[in-house]
């Protein structure tokens, strides 16, 4: 029994060994917090509408409380404050007042997709969880500002005496998702080999009411929760329990910037944009099958339309995508009507949506859709999925006129198309007027006012 009891006595004293240093850690961080504030944004190069509320937060911030720094948590090992001052306003056309201070980041590989390939929701989040402890070591905030949806980390976030304040895009797990395993839909997230299988469906139900109960317990954590969506604030609001700590602020949309293009647009070549990241849920390969779907319905005296792909790419699995839907427009036959853009500047992408008749967007649940208010400032048409916040905040009449329109097929998109570029131009026009009108509800001046007003009473309880 002798080395038994030498082995559980040598595991007792190793264990209590780690969790003394990880107090230690905790307690010496807790002690040299200062007043500041951290944003833990891994990815400081995705170009989304992620990092434009990202920018916009932190001007908001500097703006509010001048006398607080403004830290950014990245990833990006070539980030250095000059660079993500100049690239909030190359990319995004926000001038921050000054730079913000970078803390970097070395084990961002815990969050990255490709490391879980099952389970990848809560083996994300718990390698969320250990990148945030390395970000807390090395710089320990009074306001801890979550602007990625790493839920799991706010528990730790106020362990280290931190408050948690968080900008919600979109939550992690939904209602939504369960009922498509249960009703075994086949679709990104739900591997179409599980969803034949009604044994490994009902496991990934189990494995989701796990995941959501525990998503609410974290996010319950946050002081407060800002999100920005009718559609994400009724998710959140059931998951996290803290309808008192959860305010809509609609995100940051360039309305001002794009509502001086002129309405009229060229119709000899008439262009269709696109604007997202390369990432699976943003549904590419289905414009392209709408495109061409369109392009054979299209009446031979009617102009051929051209599709403009405009995104960013993450890393090597986007970079993947991007090369498969170029594949995938030869395969259709449409590749010498499709241009494809990657990482394009924001004065370029102005460009383009200056000379776009229709704007298209086709992701499922799109917690907001910052490119479908864009699209409609600028001038352009949209046509977006009918689900979750293009259809319940955005694509909606205004002054009794449509505004764009809504579809969920291919044959639905292609119709839109269709219909738009047969359109007469009287008639486009009244509609995009209409559009642009709508979108000045989601205006940066507007997030500005909304996201100062939610955090000015924690800032200040905090302040006294």
């Amino acid at each position: 029994m002798a080395p038994y009891g030498i082995l559980i006595w040598a595991v007792i004293t190793a264990v209590l060994a780690s969790i003394l240093i990880l107090a230690s850690h905790v307690h010496n961080a807790r002690r040299n917090r200062t007043t500041s504030v951290a944003f833990f944004h891994p990815y400081t190069n995705d170009g989304g509408g992620g990092e434009r509320v990202l920018w916009c937060a932190v001007k908001a911030i500097q703006e509010e409380s001048p006398d607080l720094d403004c830290i950014v948590y990245t990833g990006d090992h070539d980030a250095s404050p000059d660079s993500l001052l100049a690239r909030a306003v190359d990319r995004f056309g926000v001038e921050l007042l000054h730079p913000p201070k970078v803390v970097h980041l070395y084990r961002r590989k815990w969050i990255e997709e490709s490391t879980y390939p099952r389970f990848t929701m809560i083996g994300q989040s718990f390698g969320s969880v250990y990148l945030s402890w390395e970000a807390l070591c090395k710089f320990t905030p009074l306001y801890y500002f979550d602007t990625s949806g790493y839920v799991f980390t706010y528990p730790l976030a106020r362990i280290f005496g931190c408050r948690v304040i968080c900008y919600t895009h979109y939550p992690t797990i939904s209602l939504d998702m369960i009922s498509r395993v249960r009703e075994r839909s086949s679709i990104y997230n739900n591997n179409a080999s599980i969803a034949q299988s009604n044994w490994l469906s009902q496991c990934k139900i189990v494995y989701y009411t796990f995941f959501s109960w525990m998503y609410g317990f974290v996010g319950s954590c946050a002081h407060l929760a800002m999100v920005n969506s009718s559609w994400t604030q009724s998710h959140i609001e059931k998951l996290w329990g803290i309808p008192d700590r959860i305010k809509r602020v609609y995100p940051p949309c360039d309305t001002s910037g794009l509502q001086v293009l002129p309405l009229e647009r060229s119709t000899e070549y008439p262009a269709i944009i696109s604007v997202a990241q390369f990432r699976p849920e943003k549904a590419h390969p289905l414009q392209l099958e709408a495109f061409s779907v369109a392009l054979r319905k299209l009446d031979a005296d009617l102009p051929r339309p051209r599709l403009q792909f405009v995104g960013s790419c993450r890393n090597k699995s986007d970079e993947e995508r991007l090369q498969s839907l170029k594949d995938k427009s030869i395969e259709l036959k449409v590749d010498g009507n499709v241009e494809f853009y990657k990482n394009l500047l924001y004065r370029d992408l102005v460009k383009l949506l200056g000379g776009a008749v229709v704007g298209i967007h086709s992701m499922i649940d799109e917690h907001f859709g910052i490119s479908v208010v864009e699209y409609m400032a600028a001038g352009a048409i949209p046509i977006a999925h009918n689900s979750a916040g293009p259809k319940m905040d955005i694509v909606l009449e205004e002054d009794g006129q449509q505004t764009g329109f809504l579809a969920q097929n291919a044959e639905e998109y292609a119709d839109a198309i269709v219909k738009i570029i047969s359109m007469p131009e009287t008639e486009r026009l009244e509609m995009a007027a209409a559009a642009r009108r709508r979108a000045a509800r989601f205006s940066e001046q507007r997030f500005y006012q909304d996201f100062k007003a939610a955090i000015r009473p924690i800032l200040c309880h905090a302040a006294r």
